[in-house]
């Protein structure tokens, strides 16, 4: 296993905010501000007055201006924004504020990492991009839930290959949009070729099987930055991530026997021996959904962010450990992994060889015509 078991880790903190152990200069402020400007996208009104009261605390210190009038709406917002902060350092927040700054201006970034610059490539369903140290792989079909396809499988192949060649210390998978990802698109059970069901699983076995491998040989440190929803096969890898990051508002469902289905992934494995049999087969066997704390708790999730300043904490953290040797992080991994990995290669072979049984079962059949006929009352 590549996390610490149950028995061995620390109480789960289910909620985490980051202070700063150092304040940023004040030419990262300066340069902060004019990165605000240049912002595309609004950010919304809670996003908005976080960063007005980091700012009024950066430049000005603790708020000690009179309480306006609960008819001034605007002013009452903002000011219980800047009170909310109490005691913070005017270096705290200055460094709160840089690193707010920082995660608006990386979440807009990927419109312009879709054109390939240096080593990076360019993909269909995938933005990929490294900076920093840090390889990003964002799953990029929003407007589907980043449902994973047969190209989509086959492109996250490719990426997880080039970015454990790469000259990054750490790669990192996320989402674009709402979700971090739906699962697998069901639109690829109603794509038969030439040779029927048969040649469908055969092929859709042997794609599954090489996608788990990449997941499983990945040299690098992995880390899943859980930005919104995670569904099937999203889930069950996370035990093969090095550390799982999620934001408040996630929850993880693995509604396999729903869908006439089994387990993949190394997660008939991996889960029991992370969270206990128990709540394992609470979520493999009876579709237990979990919240992000939850997660947590069982040791699925290694911690969970505020919403708010989820991208901000994260993106702060992966930057610190880019920072890091990177042959050292890479060998001690392999250390790790290496006591293990003949097994969940075993044990991959064995779940694809199950699930292409479940495919070709009347359950199986069953369940994918209902919820297309579901769909389609929509």
């Amino acid at each position: 296993m590549f996390r610490a078991s149950k028995a061995a880790r620390m109480p789960c903190v289910e909620l985490h905010s980051t202070a700063a152990l150092m304040g940023a200069s004040v030419e990262e402020f300066n340069a902060a501000k004019e990165k605000l400007g240049a912002l595309k996208k609004d950010p919304g009104n809670e996003v908005k007055l976080k960063i007005y009261a980091l700012f009024k605390q950066a430049t000005q210190g603790p708020c000690n201006t009179p309480k306006p009038s609960m008819l001034d709406f605007v002013n009452k917002a903002k000011w219980d924004a800047w009170k909310s902060l109490g005691s913070t350092s005017q270096e705290e927040a200055r460094q709160q504020y840089v690193d707010l700054i920082s995660s608006l201006v990386g979440a807009e970034a990927p419109a312009v990492a879709a054109q390939p610059t240096g080593s990076t490539k360019g993909f269909q369903t995938l933005l990929m991009n490294t900076e920093d140290n840090i390889t990003t792989i964002r799953l990029n079909r929003p407007e589907k839930k980043n449902a994973i396809t047969v190209e989509m499988y086959n492109e996250l192949i490719e990426a997880l290959d080039h970015a454990g060649k790469d000259d990054s210390v750490i790669t990192v998978i996320t989402g674009s949009g709402d979700y971090y990802c739906s699962g697998n698109d069901l639109n690829n059970f109603r794509k038969i070729p030439e040779g029927g069901v048969e040649k469908m699983a055969k092929d859709s076995g042997e794609l599954l099987k090489r996608y788990v491998k990449a997941y499983i040989d990945f040299p690098k440190p992995l880390i899943g930055v859980i930005n919104g929803p995670a569904v099937g096969v999203s889930v069950t890898l996370l035990g093969l991530f090095d550390v799982v990051y999620a934001t408040e508002r996630v929850t993880f469902h693995t509604p396999f026997s729903q869908l006439g289905q089994s387990p993949e992934g190394c997660s008939s494995y991996l889960f029991p021996k992370i969270m206990g049999a128990a709540k394992a087969s609470e979520m493999l066997l009876f579709n237990k959904k979990l919240t992000a704390a939850q997660a947590c708790e069982v040791g699925l999730v290694t911690e969970v962010f505020p919403e708010s300043s989820f991208q901000a904490e994260v993106w702060t953290r992966l930057r610190a450990y880019a920072k890091l040797p990177r042959n050292s992080l890479a060998l001690s991994k392999q250390l790790i992994r290496g006591v293990e990995k003949e097994k969940l290669h075993a044990i991959n072979d064995a779940e694809v060889e199950r699930l292409m049984e479940r495919w070709l079962s009347d359950e199986c059949m069953q369940a994918i015509v209902s919820f297309f006929q579901a769909k389609s009352k929509l």
